[in-house]
C-alpha cells in the first residue's frame, strides 16, 4: 500500500511517518514538492503517484497570523484539502483530513459533539472548518478527524515552549480560563495507524467526522504546571508560573473557552478509547504511545 502524507516534517507527519511504517509504502510531501496553496501541483503529485491511501497532516496553524494571513489560511486549509478529496474521490481511495476544536465558539459548558453547530471565533478555525466542507462536498471515502491542542518534540508546540521559557525566565503567567485536552501528536498518529489497520481488515466503523483528543481536560495554565513538574524532577525549572484569565493576555486571534471534545463516536464506532491527557503527556516525554480498544485489549504501541 503506498501511503501519501502531507507535510514531511510537522509534527503530526513525523508521527505518521513513525506509526504507519510497517504498513506500507510512505510517500511524505513537503510544502515544497506539494504545497496546499497550489491546485495545480496537488493534482499533478497526486495523478502521478497513485496513492492507495491520502493522509493530509499539512496545515497553516499560525493562528494570530491567520488573522492578517485570510487567503493564504483560506487556501492551505480549505481549498488544497478539497483538491485532495477530489483526487482522492477520482482515486477511488480514502482520505484521512484533520480538523480542530477551533471550529467552535467556546460557549457550551460541556463537551462538543460532531453533530454540535460550528461557530468559529478567527480566521484559523474559519478556514478549517472550510477545509471539512470541502471534504464532505468531494463525495468520497473519508475520516475527518478533529482533535485539540496538539504537542510533540518536534516543531513549534506550547510543550515546547513552556519548556523553554520554563528554563529561562523568573515568572511565567500563564491562561487558566481557556479550557481542553491536550493532544501529543503520537497519540493521534497511533489512533490514525490503528483505523488504518483496522478499515484494511474490514473490521473499522463508518467513515465521516470523529473528535480525537486526548480524554479529561485542564487549562494551559494546568498543562504548563504539568510541564513544570517534570523539569523540576530534572532539576531544570527556574520560573514560577502564575494563572492568569484571558482577557489579561489579548491575542490577535479570540480563543474558544470551552476547547473539549467528546469521543464517544470514536469509541463507540472504531472501538477506540483515548489516554488522558496527562497519561498521554508522560508518554511523550518517554517516548511511546498507547491507545486502548474499548475491550481493554491493546491495540497500538508505536
Amino acid at each position: 500500500m503506498k501511503i501519501l502524507i502531507t507535510g514531511s516534517t510537522g509534527q503530526l507527519s513525523l508521527e505518521l511517518q513513525r506509526a504507519l511504517a510497517g504498513e506500507g509504502k510512505i510517500l511524505a510531501l513537503g510544502h515544497k514538492l506539494m504545497d496546499l496553496a497550489e491546485p495545480a501541483q496537488i493534482r499533478q503529485q497526486v495523478r502521478l503517484l497513485r496513492p492507495d491511501l491520502i493522509i493530509n497532516a499539512a496545515a497553516y496553524t499560525a493562528v494570530d497570523l491567520a488573522q492578517g494571513n485570510h487567503e493564504r489560511a483560506f487556501a492551505v486549509n480549505a481549498i488544497g484539502p478539497g483538491v485532495l478529496a477530489e483526487e482522492a474521490a477520482a482515486l477511488g481511495i480514502p482520505l484521512i483530513h484533520y480538523s480542530t476544536d477551533y471550529v467552535f465558539d467556546g460557549r457550551k459548558t460541556e463537551p462538543y459533539r460532531e453533530e454540535d453547530s460550528p461557530a468559529p471565533l478567527s480566521v484559523y478555525g474559519a478556514s478549517k472548518l472550510a477545509g471539512e466542507l470541502a471534504v464532505q462536498a468531494a463525495g468520497g471515502e473519508h475520516l475527518i478527524l478533529r482533535t485539540s491542542w496538539v504537542y510533540s518534540l518536534h516543531g513549534h508546540n506550547f510543550l515546547l515552549t513552556m519548556q523553554r521559557l520554563l528554563q529561562e525566565r523568573d515568572s511565567l503567567a500563564v491562561v487558566d480560563d481557556e479550557i481542553g485536552a491536550p493532544t501529543w501528536a503520537g497519540t493521534i498518529a497511533a489512533v490514525t495507524a490503528e483505523m488504518v489497520r483496522k478499515r484494511r481488515m474490514g473490521a473499522g466503523g463508518p467513515g465521516g467526522l470523529y473528535h480525537l483528543t486526548a480524554s479529561g481536560a485542564t487549562s494551559w495554565y494546568g498543562f504548563a504546571c504539568n510541564i513544570a513538574e517534570y523539569l523540576r524532577h530534572e532539576g531544570r525549572l527556574r520560573a514560577r508560573i502564575e494563572p492568569i484569565l484571558s482577557t489579561n493576555y489579548p491575542t490577535a486571534a479570540e480563543r474558544p473557552l470551552n476547547s473539549r471534545l467528546c469521543c464517544a463516536r470514536l469509541e463507540r464506532d472504531w472501538q477506540i478509547s483515548l489516554p488522558a491527557w496527562d497519561t498521554a503527556l508522560e508518554e511523550c516525554l518517554g517516548g511511546t504511545p498507547h491507545i486502548q480498544q474499548v475491550q481493554g485489549v491493546a491495540a497500538a504501541s508505536n
